[in-house]
């Protein structure tokens, strides 16, 4: 998902701050919409997360927060959760919403697995959630990668949930059992988008081989989930064709979030969603029967992560 850009947002010093301050976002530049009064962001950072920026340093990791320049990032690293983005950051697709770097990935990093592994024993996470770029070039798509980093994780870390947020692997079945064998307690794989928009919005992907892949995890027996984002172009109608679709494949939980354009060559937003349509969606989720839906200008697939691994 796509986040807001951080060159909007009025940084508080770096260190550490008692008394945080809601900081709303600055006026947008040429080209940009302007944000609604209810996007503010607390920008605190204390002790955990500086103990996450510096772990993640050290270790020479990349998460999704920082590469997707997630708002939220401030909230969930503070409360020790943050989202590891495996197989390099650079991706082989070019969506025009997100804002994580296109271009030709290096070569895949052995070592990766143990690192996430030993990140996650250092910093005590009770629930790690594990995602990555687009590998297209790979023959597996990363799939060995993401089961390695599941088997290291957990080999260090009994007691930790591990949720991964997979891309589609083009669609190949085998790639989805090897991540599915490892038993992760969810298993994320985000729509993103409705099933109009899909060629325009990700025209390297496909809206039914999506809806596909989480039918075929949900065969597995894993709790899945997706992520919906609002504002590219679609109607209310369509969000709900899309999350019907969802609940049609069994898909558990369903996360919905409004589209903030990170930067002037993206697509722009075409619609702000009010609260009240968030909270309508959330509850229209669960009358449709998502065991648990995460609905706000705000969310963003890995929001409050933790709270879902132990939903049934």
């Amino acid at each position: 998902m796509s986040f807001v850009p951080l060159d909007h947002l009025r940084f508080s010093s770096a260190t550490p701050s008692p008394h945080p301050s809601p900081l709303t976002l600055h006026p947008p530049p040429s080209g940009y919409q302007r944000l609604p009064a209810w996007f503010k962001v607390t920008a605190k950072t204390g002790p955990d997360y500086l103990d996450i920026k510096r772990t993640m340093e050290r270790l020479q990791l990349h998460t999704i927060c920082e590469e997707a320049r997630c708002p939220n990032r401030w909230e969930c690293w503070n409360a020790r959760t943050a989202t590891f983005l495996i197989l390099g950051d650079i991706c082989t697709r070019r969506c025009h919403y997100c804002s994580v770097e296109t271009g030709r990935p290096l070569a895949v990093d052995v070592n990766e697995p143990h690192r996430v592994a030993e990140a996650v024993r250092a910093l005590e996470l009770r629930h790690a959630v594990i995602t990555s770029v687009n590998r297209d070039e790979l023959p597996d798509g990363g799939a060995g990668v993401f089961a390695e980093t599941i088997r290291q994780t957990r080999q260090r870390n009994l007691t930790c949930t591990i949720e991964v947020l997979i891309p589609d692997f083009e669609g190949n079945a085998q790639a989805l059992a090897m991540v599915c064998a490892e038993r992760p307690e969810i298993l994320n794989h985000n729509i993103e988008t409705v099933r109009r928009l899909f060629p325009s919005i990700r025209p390297q992907g496909k809206y039914q081989r999506s809806i596909d892949l989480l039918a075929r995890a949900k065969q597995h027996g894993l709790k899945t989930k997706s992520g919906l984002i609002l504002g590219m172009g679609e109607t209310l109608d369509e969000a709900r064709e899309v999350m019907r679709d969802l609940r049609a494949v069994d898909c558990d939980i369903i996360t919905i979030g409004q589209y903030l354009q990170p930067t002037r060559d993206h697509l722009p937003v075409a619609r702000f969603y009010d609260p009240s349509e968030f909270s309508l969606l959330k509850e229209e989720g669960f009358a449709m029967g998502f065991a648990h839906v995460e609905s706000g200008p705000l969310v963003r697939s890995s929001y409050h992560a933790e709270q879902q691994a132990s939903i049934t």
